[in-house]
């Protein structure tokens, strides 16, 4: 009691003796606070005025002091900008961040043919649920991935992913009688994407969501929703590009969930597969019991040295395969539906040359993907209208030459306009026209390689393009055989590109049902 008594005595002694200290403390603090602050603003005014140098010799159009073209961008105004600077022109975020916009092929080309790393602007936003996936990984350990995951998309093992894709598109089909006849219109978009996250998880897992009929109820498959929402709002919703301002916002929270509810089922499928494979480690002995999927080839890839991929790694390309085959397969094929239901004449083509491919039958095989060249042109040329991905954003690592001389350090952001490339005037005549002759093979060599880029090119092209394209052939056959595609002409789509190509109001298509004798 005595020791207790003499502590409280010596602390109450030393805070009296302090009490006068405390307004020379606060003016500390203040103090540091204030230099904190000057050294921050004079680190963004230096990198403010190095954009402006590294651009100079680009010419921008005009920007607000404080916001930059940040509302051109949200209204989609700065797309008009690529007739007035036919090559590239800067954009800037706010007074400090500025991306070099690109729009012509000869730019893309420069860009594309490096594995240069994604930037760490937009794509962080994604980081937290896809980890150091395929998508974003850079350097040796990109090199590495991209090595061992090639193999799953040979084409013996796409050949498997046919008729689960088949099997997916049809359930998406047989709900749609409800709307067929009746002469009302329907959102495609959500159907869609069920169905391509139905056929995803299938090719990935060999799992059977029934998100289809029972997408409300399964926990991973609304937690996979919840966060492709929250990436595009995050994406379009410039307060949420700071960490902190999300963290702590509801949106924030919701996210960490759905975060977790996807690493846990992920991680859970994964543990479950290693078991089932102990006994087995080599593909061929697999392949011949049953069709590989994704998450087998993940497993059991191999590098030179015979190491594989971690648990973690393993996690983070499953979850990157979720995230780019879903959403942006829905994307590419609400568009093409669309397109065929604006443009009867061709849908007719395209249907006439299915029902001579299919001979009757009421599925998709392998060998038919080759017989619908007229149905291919189609879906490209709408890709080239409504591209999934209407851009890609990199960062230098090295100094880089444009054809025309003009140059950028390292350490630049460069963001490739797939959507302005594709519309370009000076590549395509009459952009804005859907005309799928475009793509017969004379008119495609005489133009750029790079001037039709919805997957990607160079050595970071989308490695599961021919997955996607296959998906794409196959959902869109199966949808003409069976309904013929109505365009609604009071609701067209108010096209908004972010991450993934997206409508504001929907993307809307009325049906009828395809006599059987057509």
């Amino acid at each position: 009691t005595a020791l207790s008594n003499h502590l409280s005595s010596l602390f109450t002694d030393i805070f009296v003796k302090l009490q006068p200290c405390w307004p020379r403390m606060h003016h500390l603090f203040a103090l540091l606070c204030l230099v904190a602050v000057v050294y921050k603003m004079t680190i963004l005014f230096a990198k403010q005025r190095d954009a402006i140098r590294n651009f100079a010799a680009f010419p921008s159009p005009p920007s607000h002091w404080l916001f930059g073209h940040v509302f051109e961008v949200m209204q989609s105004l700065w797309l008009k900008w690529a007739e007035h600077y036919p090559y590239a022109f800067p954009l800037w975020f706010g007074p400090f961040v500025c991306i070099l916009n690109i729009h012509h092929p000869d730019y893309v080309k420069t860009i594309l043919a490096t594995a240069g790393p994604k930037d760490d602007l937009a794509y962080r936003f994604i980081e937290s649920w896809i980890g150091d996936g395929l998508l974003v990984s850079k350097g040796q350990k990109w090199f590495r991935h991209r090595r061992l995951l090639t193999p799953g998309f040979h084409y013996d093992v796409l050949k498997a992913y046919i008729k689960p894709m088949s099997d997916s598109t049809k359930t998406m089909l047989d709900k749609w009688e409800s709307y067929a006849n009746t002469d009302k219109s329907f959102e495609l978009f959500e159907h869609v994407s069920l169905m391509t996250l139905d056929s995803i998880l299938k090719c990935a897992f060999s799992h059977n969501s029934n998100c289809q009929t029972e997408g409300g109820t399964n926990a991973y498959i609304k937690a996979v929703y919840e966060l492709s929402n929250l990436i595009n709002l995050r994406f379009r919703t410039f307060p949420y590009h700071s960490d902190l301002i999300f963290y702590l916002s509801p949106h924030g929270y919701r996210h960490r969930k759905a975060c977790s509810v996807t690493h846990s089922h992920t991680r859970e499928v994964i543990r479950k597969r290693k078991e089932a494979l102990k006994e087995e480690k080599e593909l061929d002995r697999i392949q011949a019991k049953r069709n590989l999927d994704f998450l087998d080839i993940l497993l059991l890839a191999r590098d030179e040295n015979q190491q594989g991929l971690s648990d973690e790694d393993i996690r983070a390309e499953v979850d990157t395969f979720m995230f780019e085959g879903h959403d942006t397969t829905a994307s590419g094929l609400s568009f093409i539906l669309y397109s065929l239901a604006c443009h009867p004449e061709h849908q007719k083509m395209c249907r006439e040359e299915i029902m001579q491919a299919l001979e009757g039958k009421d599925t998709m095989e392998w060998e038919d993907l080759s017989k619908i060249p007229y149905t291919t042109m189609c879906i490209k040329e709408s890709l080239r209208l409504y591209p999934p991905v209407p851009g890609m954003n990199r960062k230098t690592t090295k100094p880089i030459t444009f054809f025309d001389g003009r140059t950028l350090p390292a350490g630049s952001f460069v963001g490739t306009s797939v959507y302005g490339i594709h519309r370009n005037a000076a590549v395509w005549e009459n952009p804005d026209v859907f005309d799928p002759l475009r793509f017969l093979p004379e008119n495609t060599s005489r133009r750029s390689p790079h001037a039709f880029v919805p997957f990607s090119a160079g050595p970071r092209n989308c490695i599961g393009q021919n997955f996607a394209m296959n998906e794409l052939k196959v959902a869109t056959a199966l949808t003409l055989k069976k309904y013929e595609l109505i365009e609604d002409p009071t609701c067209k789509p108010k096209i908004i590109p972010r991450l993934v190509l997206r409508s504001l109001n929907g993307i809307h298509i009325k049906i009828r049902s395809v006599e059987p004798n057509m």
